[in-house]
This record gives structure tokens, sequence and C-alpha cells, in this order.
């Protein structure tokens, strides 16, 4: 029986994972908002950090080149995702000191079926979503190195490491592993942190002219009120994303607030009873942490902190991590769930029907946000890219022609009737094996925010004034059609066709193309590329059979018992 017991909670995780993805699972690629995999991803210089482009998506992007090399994306992305949801759920449940099976439940339940997760997971931040899956299983790691335990710091290492492979995965997963380790770990736990984040802290800090970020996007990247309460209610709740339109309906029923202030008390009682089980400094640490992440998502909407964040993103490099405020709740998802477990676990002692509170408390999230299941309500559904994608891309890659791509129209995003309209990251960067310039002005709410990349600033005044695009770099230009924006005729009569299909049109840029601007100095990026990629390949590597190892252990003790 107790081998048996065992496969409960990642029995639950797996079901759960089903459930979210179902329409995912069929061939084909989940293309929405910020996600994009592709076929096979090449490895460009921006992968790396080594472009023009502020290191947004460093290592991911090398990471995702290399699995895609040996695996095809589709196959990468459903597992990636099923992975993110299964070993979040999982790790939430086997963190809570408990010996009952069903109340690790209840944590992996509220873990897994969070606002955080379905509004990341509609926008397309699966490489946040990958850190989320992973902050369970640091915390785990680095509790056991404050125990002193033999090879914790190990597991620290494999725990953070996928984690890293996103700047804002990365801070929120060596700042737990920082604060769960304890101070007496300070001198190996800040050193290794820095060593994970060198992939894209090096490109931001060695970039020319800095990594700057527009103060316009603090407002609109702000969290908001998803219901007749505050913004701070919602952000309790894990939720408050700033786009309404992957915010599932659900939450702006109006029992919603009171559903988060009754969970609010049931996790105050069970991280009461955290402390007596961990300690008060460990439970403390991670409460702590949990409520910063609270404070720093919802401090642009109190009196003067939109003007602190304005200067913070006007003068200091790299701040423009905050602007997007409410992915910091990742912190305190962690101890919500685990609290709600506990509570649920200490109300049973003074009810006589346990079964029924603890069932209730396990489908409380899934009926309190039911639209979730099946790919937000198929939200999230597999598509095949055009065959023009491919035609394309062998057509840039056999070509002798030099210099870069740049998309037309100028627009971060597109909406291709072969996706079902959905708004969607234009593709192209991570399709075409050369570096791809698109346009980086992101609209929120009808309002434009401004870019980053002086490049493409030029090359956007450049294509209004029908210029010279080789004097950019530019040797390729790739129209996309059946998308909102406009390509005007008199840009593309200063081009030489190359190829047109249903979807896409290549052209040809005359004359000599001037080399691209350069980026960052290659060489201690590469060198810090090198290491983290192999860590962080290493620990993907090791996380390939969770299961497996999972389903091997348990198989012994049960023989043993």
């Amino acid at each position: 029986m107790g081998g048996s017991r065992r496969f409960v909670v990642p029995g639950v995780s797996a079901v759960l994972a089903f459930i979210v993805l179902g329409p995912i699972l069929k061939p084909g690629f989940a293309l929405n908002y910020d996600m994009v995999f592709t076929p096979r991803q090449p490895l460009v210089p921006d992968a790396l950090g080594l472009g023009t482009s502020v290191a947004r998506s460093v290592p991911a992007d090398a990471v995702m080149s290399a699995l895609t090399t040996i695996i095809p994306g589709d196959i990468v992305q459903k597992f990636v995702l099923f992975l993110i949801i299964f070993m979040a759920c999982w790790g939430a449940g086997r963190l809570v000191p408990t010996e009952s099976e069903a109340v690790r439940v209840v944590a992996a339940v509220w873990y897994g079926w969070s606002a955080y997760l379905a509004e990341r997971l509609l926008m397309g931040h699966w490489a946040l979503l990958v850190a989320y899956a992973c902050l369970p299983w640091i915390a785990s790691a680095a509790l056991a190195m404050r125990r002193n335990e033999k090879k914790a710091f190990a597991k620290v290492i494999v725990a953070c490491a996928p984690a890293c492979i996103t700047p804002t995965g990365g801070l929120l997963a060596v700042v737990l592993a920082i604060v769960c380790a304890g101070k007496q770990a300070l001198v190996i736990t800040i050193p290794t942190g820095i060593l994970l984040n060198l992939p894209w802290i090096l490109p931001s800090l060695l970039r020319p002219g800095g990594t700057l970020s527009s103060p316009d996007g603090i407002a609109a990247f702000a969290a908001r009120d998803e219901n007749w309460a505050t913004p701070v209610i919602s952000v309790l709740g894990t939720g408050g994303i700033w786009n309404a339109e992957v915010t599932p309906a659900s939450r702006s029923m109006p029992v919603i607030p009171i559903l988060i202030l009754f969970s609010l008390v049931v996790a105050f009682i069970g991280l009461r009873s955290l402390a007596a089980r961990w300690g008060l400094a460990p439970t403390l640490s991670l409460v702590l942490l949990g409520a910063a992440g609270v404070v720093l998502a919802v401090f642009t909407t109190v009196p003067g902190g939109d003007d602190v964040m304005r200067w913070a993103v006007t003068n200091i490099p790299g701040a423009g991590l905050l602007r997007d405020s409410q992915k910091w709740v990742a912190w305190w998802a962690l101890p919500l769930s685990i609290g709600i477990a506990l509570g649920v676990q200490a109300a049973t002692k003074y009810l006589s029907n346990r079964v029924l509170l603890i069932a209730v408390a396990t489908f409380l999230p899934i009926l309190a946000m039911p639209d979730l299941a099946w790919g937000g309500f198929k939200q999230l559904e597999a598509v095949r890219y055009p065959i023009d994608w491919i035609t394309v891309s062998e057509l840039i890659a056999e070509d002798r022609q030099s210099g870069d791509v740049l998309t037309l129209p100028m627009s971060s995003f597109r909406q291709f009737p072969w996706n079902g309209n959905r708004t969607q990251l234009d593709p192209a960067p991570r399709i075409l094996p050369r570096t791809t310039v698109i346009d980086d002005v992101v609209a929120v709410n009808g309002r434009p925010i401004a870019g980053e990349d002086p490049r493409v600033e030029q090359i956007r005044q450049t294509v209004e004034d029908n210029g010279n695009l080789a004097m950019h770099g530019i040797g390729w230009v790739l129209v996309e059609h059946r998308t909102p924006g406009a390509v005007q005729q008199a840009t593309l009569d200063r081009l030489e066709h190359e190829w047109s299909g249903q979807w896409l049109s290549l052209y040809r840029v005359p004359g000599m193309i001037a080399r691209p601007p350069a980026g960052p100095p290659s060489l201690p990026i590469l060198a810090a590329d090198s290491v983290v990629l192999t860590v962080i390949l290493g620990a993907l590597l090791w996380l390939v059979l969770p299961a497996g190892r999972f389903i091997m252990r348990s198989r012994s003790r049960t023989t043993k018992e």
C-alpha cells in the first residue's frame, strides 16, 4: 500500500496536464501570443545574446535550437508544456510536510490549477512557466541545503538550471534558492546564481547603448483588477496579468474575490503549522519572499509607485525586467498552495467527514476556473505551419546572398487565418536561418510601447522613406500575407522578387549589403553560454525520465515491503 500511495500525487499531476493540454496533443504547434515553437529552430546570434536585440529569450532560444536539432519542434513543445504542469503540481505536492497523500494533492492542484499558470500559459510565456514549475523543487533542494544534507547543493543546481533559460525565470529561481538555503549558504548560492544567469547578464551589460526600457510600458504592464475587487486581491489570488485577453473569463465572476479571501485565511492557518514542522526561519523566509512578490506586483498601482518604476527603467540598465510586475507573484503561489493544503489538514481534525472536505478543497480551484481546461477552451490548439515557411527557409539557407532578413508588415505580432486568426508573435526569427529583424514596438490596449533596439527604429524610418535597406545590413525582405498591417508597393518595387506562395513572398535586396551593426563582444558571452548551456542541457536530461526513476524507486520499496 505504501508504494502505491506514492503514485497518487504524480498521477493526479499527469491527469491535470492532460486535461489542460488536450487540444495541443495532436500533430502541430500551439502558437498563441509569445509562444512560438518551430519545426527546427536555427542557431542565430540573437539566440546567444550576440545580436543588437535585447537578450530577452537568452538562452531559451539556444536551448530550443539544440533540442529541435534532435527532436521535431512540435514534440519538444508538447513535452515541455506537459512537464511544466506535471512537475509544477508534483513538486508542490511533495513539498508539503505531511504523511497524507490526499493533502499533498490539494497543494498540487492549487499550485498547478492557478490563475498564474493559466494566464501565463495563454500568454505564451512557456519559459517563465518552466521556472514556475521548478520553484517547488528549488525550495526542496535549498531547504535540504539549509539542513546540510548531502548532495543538496547539486540538487539546487539541477533544479535551478532549467529555470534560468529566461532572465525573469533565472531571477525567480536563484532568489528563491538564496532565501530558502539561508544566510550560511550565501557564499555558495549567490555566486552560483550569478553564474547560471550570465548568458543574459553579460549581453545586457555589454550591449552597445545599454539596456534601458521605455517608461511608457510601466502603466501598460501594471497588474489589473479582474473583477469588482482591487488589483491587490487579484494578485493575492495569483492573477492580475495586464492582458485581459488571456485572463480566463471565470476570473471575473463576483464570487472569486470572496474565494480568494477565504483561501488566504485557510493558508494563514496552514502556514502557522508549517512553521512548527519546518522551523520558523525557513517558513518565514518563504512567506516573506512571497509577500515581496505581491508587493512588486502591485507596486506600480499604488500612489508614487509608477513614478519610481518609470525612473528605474529609464536610468537603470535591466530594470525593464520589472515592467511586467505581475510575474513576480510566482513567489507567492508556492506558500499559498502549501498553506491551503495544511490549513485543510488542520480543519479535518474538527470535522467528521474528512474525505468530503479534502475533496471539496481539491476540486475548488478547478470549479472556480473551469476555462483553463482543454487549452483554455481551445484558445490553445495545434495547427500546422504552411509549407511556405519551409520553402522560404530553405531558399535563404541555400543562397549566398549576405545580410539579415526583415519581415513586413512591420509588426511584432501576426494574425494568420491558418492559425485561426489568433494573435501570435512573428515566427520568422525562430524559423529562418538568418538573423531576422521584426518590429519591437508592442501595442498594449491600442497604445504603442517604444522598442529597445535602435536598429529597428532606423530600419522603420528607412522603410517609411522608401530608402535603401542594404545600408542597414538587410539582404532579404519577407512579406507575410493576410495578417494585419500594410506594405507599400513602392517599398517592394525597390526589391528583387525571389519567390511567392499563398502566405509568404520573399524579396532580395539589391546592391552591396553593408555589414549588420555589431552586437556585444562575443568571447566572454560565448564562454558563459558554453558553461551554462552545458549545465542546463544536463539538468534537462536529468528531468527527461523523472517518472521512470520514480517508478523504479517505488517498485524497489514495494518489493522490500
